[in-house]
């Protein structure tokens, strides 16, 4: 009789990230950039929308969304967000504050944005947005340093179990070390999320190019048109803002013709 052979047992496979093409996102923080938004020739694949920047003119940002467009010339689509006082949130806003805000507009948003730590507090409108297919970003900002790569992809399964479509982290970028923690985390990304990367601090404008061509999904850039030179001097606690460069000039560094991994 004929002996059988053993089946190697497979061993398994490690599910790949679905390849994307990195998006540039124009930063919306007063009605001076919402109007230069509506006006651009070339816009970029997304506006962000800083709601806790804009909390005193909330009417007129509703009634001039409808003019923002896209790239193609339809609807632009919008992220939303209301950030934390403690992540660098303007007005020192309260949760129920930053809630009610995010409400207001998510019908709205192609995507929400909160904060990881606030997730909790936030589900029933995280909830909310899965229902609406409104895609979500959880994200974290540390304003003093770069935590260890260990560490952010720690963050990152916390995201993903918390059902993130995109994490999101800024970090303070100072030194080349900590540039270097960012790269290695965005480029061995093995926890199955689309993950934005960016720095922020002496080595910010830079290190939102280098993250772009590394793979980072979602790149934010400033629809002012100021100088590189004093983008990369910028060393202040501001906002997330504080970091970023003119849309242009980080257009260069997104590959269109090309797809990353998140």
């Amino acid at each position: 009789m004929a002996t059988r052979k053993p089946v190697k047992e497979r061993s398994p496979r490690r599910r790949r990230v679905k390849a994307r093409r990195p998006k540039l996102v124009g930063v919306i923080t007063s009605l001076a950039e919402l109007n230069l938004a509506s006006q651009m020739k070339e816009p970029p694949d997304l506006f962000e929308l800083r709601l806790d920047c804009l909390v005193e003119v909330l009417d007129e940002v509703e009634k001039k969304m409808s003019i923002l467009s896209g790239r193609r010339g339809e609807k632009a689509p919008v992220i939303i967000t209301a950030r934390d006082p403690r992540e660098g949130g303007m007005g020192n806003l309260s949760f129920e504050k930053r809630r009610d805000l995010l409400d207001r507009f998510l019908d709205r948003a192609k995507y929400l944005d909160v904060e990881l730590r606030s997730v909790r507090a936030f589900k029933l409108l995280l909830d909310r947005a899965q229902k609406q297919n409104v895609r979500r970003i959880l994200s974290f900002h540390d304003f003093e340093s770069t935590p260890s790569t260990r560490s952010l992809r720690a963050k990152a399964l916390t995201a993903k179990e918390h059902g993130a479509d995109v994490f999101k982290v800024a970090t303070r970028t100072d030194k080349p070390a900590h540039l270097a923690r960012l790269v290695d985390f965005i480029t061995q990304n093995d926890v199955d999320l689309a993950i934005s990367a960016m720095g922020m601090g002496k080595l910010g404008g830079i290190s939102r190019l280098l993250l772009a061509r590394c793979g980072s999904v979602l790149n934010y850039g400033s629809l002012q048109q100021a100088s590189i030179e004093r983008q990369l001097r910028k060393t202040s606690r501001a906002p997330i803002i504080s970091g970023l460069l003119p849309i242009d000039v980080l257009r260069s560094a997104v590959p269109r013709g090309k797809v990353s991994q998140g």
